[in-house]
C-alpha cells in the first residue's frame, strides 16, 4: 500500500517472503540462534532488501517493475542457494538442530482455539501502518509524492527518502510475513510465497488504492485482504481448481485499474 501510494509497484514480496522463511529456519535450527536476534536479523534483511530496491530505483533511475523484477529474482535465488532447494524443517526443542519452543507459538490458536496468532500480528501491522499513513509527516509526504513528484519536490518534500523507505517498509513486512510463515507450517522452503505478489496487489487495488499513486488507505487493504481470503476459501470448498483462483485474482486487478483510468479519464475531462 505504501509503494503503490507513492506510484510505484513491488513484485518482490512473494519471493521475499520465501527468502525470509528459508533465513528463518536456517538460522534457528544450523546456526543455533536464538529467537530473538533470529526475528531481528531476518526482519533488519527484509527492511535492506527493500531499501536496496528503492536506491537502485531512484538513483538510477529505473522503474520500479523492473527493479522489484530483478528483486524477485535474487531473492529467490538466494532461497534456494540457502535451502540446497530443499524443505528445511523446524522442530523444537534444546539441543542442536532445534529451534526455540517460544517460535512455535506463531502457529497456535488463541482465545479457545478460535484466532490464529497469526491473524494477532496481522492486526497489529495493520494498526501502525494505518497510524504512520494518517496521523504522520511520513505519511502525508508519501500521499503527496504518488499525487504529484514534482510539486511535492518544490514543496521541499524529501521525495527521494519517500521513495527508498516505502521500499524499505514494504521489504520489513515482507520479512515478517516470512517469520510468520515459518512459524505456522514448521519449515521453510524456496518455493513459499509464489504468486503472493500478485495477491497483495490485488489487496491494495481492491481497497481502493489507486495504482496511480497519491490516494489510497490502509483500512481498505485490510478489506480488500479479507475479501480474496474469503474468495479463496469458498473457491476451495467448492473444489474449483487453484489456477481458477490465479485467473480470478487477475481479472479482478485487471478491472480494478481499468475502472480506475475510468474515473481518472472523467476526472480529468471534469476539470
Amino acid at each position: 500500500t505504501f509503494v503503490i501510494i507513492t506510484a510505484g509497484i513491488d513484485l518482490s514480496v512473494g519471493a521475499l517472503l520465501s527468502l525470509s522463511s528459508v533465513l528463518t529456519a536456517t538460522i534457528m535450527t544450523t546456526w543455533g540462534w536464538g529467537l530473538v536476534p533470529t526475528l531481528m536479523f531476518v526482519m533488519i534483511c527484509g527492511a535492506l532488501f527493500g531499501c536496496a530496491q528503492g536506491v537502485i530505483s531512484t538513483r538510477f533511475r529505473l522503474e520500479p517493475f523492473i527493479v522489484t523484477l530483478a528483486g524477485l529474482q535474487v531473492a529467490r535465488g538466494l532461497a534456494l542457494v540457502i535451502s540446497n532447494n530443499q524443505y528445511i524443517n523446524i522442530s523444537y526443542g534444546d539441543g542442536p538442530g532445534l529451534a526455540p519452543p517460544s517460535f512455535s507459538v506463531l502457529g497456535d490458536r488463541l482465545f479457545d482455539n478460535t484466532v490464529p496468532v497469526a491473524t494477532l500480528v496481522f492486526l497489529v501491522v495493520a494498526i501502525v501502518a494505518i497510524f504512520v499513513l494518517n496521523f504522520t509527516r511520513f505519511g502525508r509526504y508519501a500521499f503527496a509524492v504518488g499525487g504529484n513528484e514534482r510539486a511535492a519536490r518544490l514543496s521541499g518534500v524529501p521525495v527521494t527518502l519517500v521513495k527508498i523507505s516505502v521500499y524499505a517498509i514494504t521489504g520489513l513486512v515482507s520479512g515478517i510475513a516470512g517469520i510468520v510463515h515459518a512459524g505456522q507450517f514448521n519449515f521453510g522452503s524456496a518455493n513459499d510465497g509464489t504468486g503472493y505478489e500478485l495477491t497483495a496487489i490485488a489487496a491494495v487495488v481492491i481497497g481502493g488504492t489507486s495504482l496511480f499513486g497519491g490516494s489510497g488507505s490502509m483500512i481498505g487493504t485490510i478489506a480488500g485482504a479479507v475479501m480474496l481470503g474469503a474468495l479463496a476459501n469458498v473457491l476451495q470448498l467448492n473444489n474449483i481448481n487453484a489456477a481458477l483462483q490465479l485467473l480470478a485474482t487477475g481479472a479482478i486487478i485487471v478491472v480494478a485499474a481499468v475502472l480506475q483510468s475510468l474515473v481518472r479519464r472523467r476526472e480529468g475531462l471534469g476539470r
